[in-house]
Order: C-alpha cells, then sequence, then structure tokens
C-alpha cells in the first residue's frame, strides 16, 4: 500500500507536474520528504507524515513568496533528486553527510537552473525527480523490485540508473507534448499552422 502511494505521486509529478504550479509544489514538497525520511529506513507511517509536513509547508513556503517561486520549485526538485541520486550512488549503508552534500548540491543547481530557463528547467525537474519516486515507490511494493531503492554494486546499480533515466526522459517527452502551450513553449511536432512563438508568453512559466 504505500508503495502505490508514492508511485502515485510521483507519477503525478513525472507526467503531470507541469499542469499546476500548486499541484507540483504539493508532489515535490511529499516526494522531498518522503524521500529524506527513507533514506533513515523511517517506518510507513513517519514516511507519510514526514512527507504530508513536506507537502504543507512547500506550499505555504511558495505561496508566501510566489515571486520567487522558481527557485523553491527548482531547489526542492533539486533536493529531492540529490536525495535520490544520493540512494542510487551508495549500495548498502550510507553516507549521511555525503548525502546531505549530493542533495544541498543538486538543490543549489535546480534553484539555479529553474530560475534561468524556467519551463525547460521545470520540464527536465518534475520529470526526473518525479521518476525517482516512482521508482521508490514500486521497489516496495516487490521485494524483487526492491533494488530500485538501495541498489547493490553492478547490475542492480546500473539498472536502476537506466530505469530513472528511461522513465524521466517518458516523463518529459509525455509533458512536453501535452502542456507545451500552457508553459508558453513550442510542441515538439510543432503545428505549422501556429504561427505564434509560444516560447515569448509568459517567460515560459506557468501562472498558476
Amino acid at each position: 500500500m504505500n508503495g502505490i502511494i508514492v508511485a502515485l505521486v510521483g507519477a503525478l509529478l513525472c507526467f503531470y507536474g507541469v499542469r499546476s504550479v500548486h499541484l507540483g509544489i504539493l508532489a515535490i514538497g511529499f516526494g522531498l520528504g518522503w524521500l529524506i525520511a527513507d533514506l533513515f529506513n523511517a517506518t510507513f507511517w513517519w514516511l507519510l507524515l514526514i512527507g504530508l509536513i513536506g507537502a504543507v509547508s512547500s506550499w505555504v513556503v511558495t505561496s508566501l513568496v510566489f515571486r520567487f517561486a522558481s527557485y523553491f520549485i527548482g531547489g526542492l526538485t533539486g533536493a529531492m533528486i540529490g536525495t535520490k541520486l544520493a540512494t542510487v550512488l551508495q549500495p548498502g549503508d550510507k553516507n549521511w553527510a555525503l548525502s546531505m552534500i549530493v542533495a544541498l548540491a543538486v538543490c543549489v543547481a535546480g534553484a539555479f537552473l529553474a530560475q534561468k530557463f524556467r519551463a525547460r528547467a521545470l520540464l527536465w525537474l518534475t520529470s526526473i525527480g518525479g521518476a525517482s519516486l516512482v521508482l521508490s515507490g514500486v521497489a516496495r511494493m516487490s521485494d524483487s523490485l526492491a533494488f530500485l531503492r538501495s541498489p547493490e554494486p553492478g547490475w542492480q546499480q546500473v539498472t536502476a540508473t537506466l530505469a530513472w533515466i528511461g522513465l524521466s526522459v517518458l516523463g518529459w517527452i509525455t509533458q512536453r507534448h501535452l502542456f507545451a502551450e500552457r508553459l508558453g513553449i513550442e510542441h515538439l511536432a510543432g503545428d505549422d499552422d501556429d504561427k505564434i512563438d509560444q516560447r515569448k508568453r509568459n517567460g515560459g512559466w506557468p501562472t498558476k
């Protein structure tokens, strides 16, 4: 059950994250809280509680300072990606200090990219972050897939990484195609009849 919940939230972020900023923030905050708690092997109820706290806290902070929303969205998603990256790159017992350093570094990078590239960065960040959450959820559904959450060195680590990359690309393609106009960017297969340069709309950032 816990795997299904987190996988659904991850899928929402991966394939639907750019549809609504507010919905995306809630999913990002939940995912960040869940993945950080998961580093410490917390029980399901603690994972759920910290995930919900992360979702609400992220939404409140971003709503209060919406002028700088791109920094917060990019930073929060970057932190989530960094937390998953630290898990994949550290098989077995985790070095918590190194994990926090990696999460912080990707957090800062995500904030910078989101502010500078806006829509393009949002697409990638939500797709990669959502994919990491989906894999964490799927890994809890079956013992045979547990390596997707915390792989051992070798084929498990390679497979988990490739699955993350593949799902991230699939999420990017899906969102890029479905929500291009909302984001103010061009479709992958451009419509010749549409003469409006969508990239100039709203600086490539959704309004709500």
